[in-house]
Parts: C-alpha cells; structure tokens; sequence
C-alpha cells in the first residue's frame, strides 16, 4: 500500500556527488525543512534512484516484485519510496535527511560499475564523505537499507570512513560465492540468473554478470576480492538475520554477526535482530522501522533511549508461518545454554537417536529420486535453535562427484508445517543444506563442529567403493516443536522444491547431478550423526513482551 501525501520537506532531485577519479554519482536528497543540522540515512544501489512510485503514472505504482513474491503482511511505504530503500516519509519527520543514491552506471550517475568491487566501496566512501560535510548535516551518516542495499555496506563500513556513525544491514550476504551463488559449491541457476539479467539491464555494468557467476565454480581470487574484510568494521551494527531467506541473505547475515569486529582495534557494539516473516512486510512494517529508529536516535543523535542496555540479540521463536510464537531477548548467538544434541543416523530404522548406532548398514540414494529420511520424535516441548551440521559417509555408484540437498523439516500431527521462506514462499521448512561432496576440505580460520565451513578451492573426485565422509552445513533458525513432534532429515539428490511460478518456490534453482547414486553409510565405523541446539520451551511464551520495542 503506497501513501503519495505531498511531503512536507525539502527534496532536491539529481544532485551530483563527485567522486576521486572525477565521474559523478546523482543523488536525491530528502530533508527537513529549517536550516538546523541533521544526520543522514543514506543507501546506493545499482537498481535507479527514480524507480519510485511517485514517478508512475497513478502515483501509487508498487514495484512489481511486491507481487510476484507475496508477502504475508500488506507492505506499506511512500510514494518516495526506491526499491529495498528506507522511506523518507518515515525518517524526515523524524529528524533526519535520506540520501538515495545511483550507483556508478546505474540511472543519472556517471561511468560503468562493477558490483561487489573495490571501485564500488571508493563511491561508497565518497558518498558518505559527501554527505557527512554538507551544511545540512551533522556529519554522522548511517547506512540502511535491504538486499544490495545491506550486503554494498560490509566493503566500506570496512575501512570506517570518517563520517560514517553505524550501519543496518537489513538482509544482506557477505560472502556471494557461499552464500548465494554457489551454496555448499552448487550452482544457483535459478534467482542467481533473473537477478544479474535484470540487473544488467537496469545499470551499466562490468564484466557480464550472469557470466562472472557462472564462470568460476571454486571460490578463486575472483569471488574472495568481491567478499568484504567485516572483521575490520569498527562502527555500531544492527543487522537482520532472517530465517525466512536460506535461499540468498541468511547465512551472510549471521556471519555478520558472529564476525563483524572480530579484527577491529577497538570495536563497536553489534545486535541482532531475528525474524521468520516476509522480508519486505517486516523491513516496513511498525515494529521493525521502531527498532531501526530507536538504534539510529541513539547511534547518530546521541540520545539516551536505553538502547546500549538491550540484550545483543532479539530472538523470535517460531512454531508455525510467519507470526513468533515468542520474543526474548538474548546476549548472543547462538544463544547461551542450549544443548549440543548429536543424533546418529540408523539407516536400518530410519531414526534419529542419540544413542550409538551398532548394526552397519547402508541405504542406496537415487540422485533423481524421492531421496531419504530419518526421524527424531520429541518426548517435550523443545525449541531448536542456531545452525546445524551433518556428517553423512558415503560412496558413489555411476559418477566421479554429486551435488545433496538437505532439509529439516518440523511434522505435526502427520503433517508438514509450514515457514516463510525465500522469495515469498510461505511453504518453507525449518533449515536447509546444500553440498557437494567433492569439496570436503575445511576452512580453518571459519569451521567449526556445529559450522562445517569449507574452503571451496579444491574439487576432489571420488573413486567408486570409498567410503568419505561429507560435512554440511545448515542455515539458522529457531523453531518451537511439541512433544511428540518429529524432526524429519531429508537428503536427496536434487532440490525439495519446484520451480513452478504457481505451487514452487520460484525462481529458486539449482544444479543437480543427473545420473548416478550415492549409498549413504551408518553404522560404528561410519558415524553419520545430525548436530542440533535445543533448550526446553519456556514455560510462558513472551510474543507479547519484545524486550527491544521501547
């Protein structure tokens, strides 16, 4: 729902900002009216400044996305309102001036751009400088913004520009090549594709996207030069976790967390906010934008809101769709005292247990099969919280190399329940994992047992009869199971869902093999074996009690 009341502020449309190798970037400018000073919320991307809805005919055109991937909730903004951008109507008359900028090649600015890149983080840089020494600023900026408009601010946060105060990153990767592009050394080919074609077709740019992306199947020097050093951010974060967005913003999200500072001489305060709805119904919706405001009036306008006393991390639980079953509030993440539960895998049973298994036996997977399952049923209520990793043993039949895609799934009375998910999929599962089992090497600055993080610069073909084992990592949730709830573990050889426009989860789509078979192995000389973290489910769930709205 888009509100097009004529605004009550100064806008300055297609101002130029000069860079240092002199091209111009344009800018629109929204600020109040008056000549006191304020702080600026500023964003840039490469999808066009102007592609707002006050520029449409009605005046009141929402971006299309908007419908091709519903929302569970209405999105409501301002006519003034770019793609994934912070809504002037809501920060002007709070006080603040918004900056919405055209990236380099993208609508008026100036030259070609290349995404991910070091030119991107010098515009970047210039920008904020720009913006943090202009009359009607206070010389704190603060980034913000969804999508490019998060993961674009890891490269300059990085260096902690003068100017700069803090930074949202509200649903944003950090790392393309494990992310999103190539999840567990599988190619995206799906969403990975629409966006670099749109893309490029909406900006200028340079190399060809689509086939940069698809050009380097291990994470060479091309991918590990567009991943930004965020262990050198020095400046106050709020980012967004969602569990909702496996497919593309999860895993970089709460990598941004854990890691952001870690390199840092002196480093800020960071928080977390964790949500399973729709990514652009909560990024606008009330309560999300109050905590925003609430973390940018004490990080740029200095005011005492009691914000520096709220727990690091707000976490929502959830038991079904896109509505928390709870809200509590934590001092991290993962949070403390959960319970390491390592569940063995018995393929004779097609349990989980945490017992040992002692009878060896294996289970023939056919890559283009239904695939197979293993179930945990719960004697209490349990919430299940943070990533998971799986170790599975297995050989090869017909192929040198496979692709398997994991998933958890919660069943409830016999059946499926259903998460928000990626691109407005409201059929989702708890967790999923991706791998490809030629790539087994660790990072040894990153895995851990519960984050089995590969290096992905090495591809080693399997010879038929090994047995190796195969680390997979799945993506963060936080989900509320009832006794006698199951946990099912789903590893197939293709991914869960279809790509039909209608009843899938377009436009998600990945790489699978399309022969051969993988026989899974269980048993004492095979441990295959599920990490989870649970703690037993509060007594009183706290939906109605969100320790951060204030």
């Amino acid at each position: 729902m888009v509100s097009n009341a004529a605004p009550e502020w100064v806008v300055e449309n297609n101002v130029a900002v000069p860079t240092r190798d002199g091209a111009n970037l344009r800018v629109n400018v929204y600020r109040p009216t008056g000549t006191e000073p304020v702080p600026v919320i500023l964003s840039a991307h490469p999808y066009g400044k102007d592609a707002i809805p006050a520029n449409t005919r009605s005046g009141r055109g929402i971006n299309r996305q908007y419908r091709i991937m519903p929302q569970p909730e209405t999105v409501h903004c301002s006519a003034w309102t770019g793609w994934e951008a912070p809504d002037p109507a809501f920060w002007v008359p709070r006080g603040y001036a918004v900056i919405n900028a055209d990236a380099r090649g993208a609508g008026a600015s100036d030259g070609t751009g290349e995404l991910f890149s070091a030119q991107e983080a010098d515009d970047y840089e210039d920008l904020i400088s720009w913006a943090g020494t202009q009359p009607w600023s206070t010389g704190k900026v603060g980034l913000e913004g969804v999508s490019y408009l998060a993961l674009s601010q890891y490269g300059v946060a990085s260096r902690n520009p003068e100017h700069l105060a803090a930074i949202c990153p509200w649903e944003g990767f950090t790392d393309l090549y494990r992310d999103f592009v190539w999840p567990g050394g599988v190619r995206e080919n799906g969403f990975s594709v629409m966006w670099a074609v749109l893309t490029s077709r909406a900006a200028r740019l340079t190399p060809p996207l689509r086939r940069a992306l698809a050009a380097h199947p291990t994470r060479d020097a091309w991918y590990r030069e567009r991943t930004p050093e965020i262990e050198k951010i020095a400046v106050p974060m709020l980012v967004c976790g969602s569990f909702s967005d496996h497919n593309l913003h999860s895993r970089g999200s709460f990598e941004a967390f854990r890691r952001v500072g870690e390199a840092a001489a002196d480093p800020a305060p960071k928080w977390l906010y964790t949500h399973r709805g729709g990514k652009w119904s909560t990024y606008y919706g009330q309560e999300a934008a109050q905590v925003r405001a609430r973390f940018f009036d004490h990080t740029l306008r200095g005011l005492d809101n009691g914000w520096d006393a709220l727990p690091s991390v707000r976490l929502a639980v959830h038991e079904t769709g896109a509505a928390p079953a709870a809200v509590s509030g934590e001092a991290s993440w993962p949070p403390a005292g959960l319970t390491v539960r390592e569940l063995c895998l018995d393929v004779a049973s097609g349990t989980l247990s945490e017992g040992s298994v002692l009878t060896p036996a294996a289970s023939r997977l056919r890559l283009r099969g239904p695939g197979l399952e293993w179930r945990w049923r719960l004697a209490e209520d349990t919430d299940i919280i943070g990533p998971a990793a799986l170790r599975l043993f297995l050989s090869v039949e017909g192929c040198p190399d496979l692709s398997l895609f994991v998933g958890l799934r919660k069943i409830s009375a016999g059946q499926v329940v259903p998460f928000e998910g990626s691109f407005g999929f409201d059929r989702a599962w708890m967790s999923y994992g991706w791998q490809r089992a030629g790539y087994r090497a660790p990072d040894p600055n990153l895995a851990t047992p519960l984050l089995p993080v590969h290096r992905f610069d090495d591809l080693t073909r399997l010879s038929p009869g090994d047995v190796v084992p195969v680390d997979i990592e799945l993506r963060e949730h936080a989900t509320r199971m009832r006794a006698g709830d199951e946990l099912r573990l789903v590893v197939r050889g293709k991914w869960h869902h279809s790509r039909n426009p209608f009843t899938g989860q377009f436009p998600a789509g990945y790489r699978a093999q399309r022969r051969g078979a993988a026989v899974i192995h269980t048993g004492p000389d095979n441990p295959a074996l599920l990490r989870v973290l649970t703690r037993p489910t509060p007594g009183e769930d706290a939906a109605a009690g969100d320790p951060w709205l204030g």
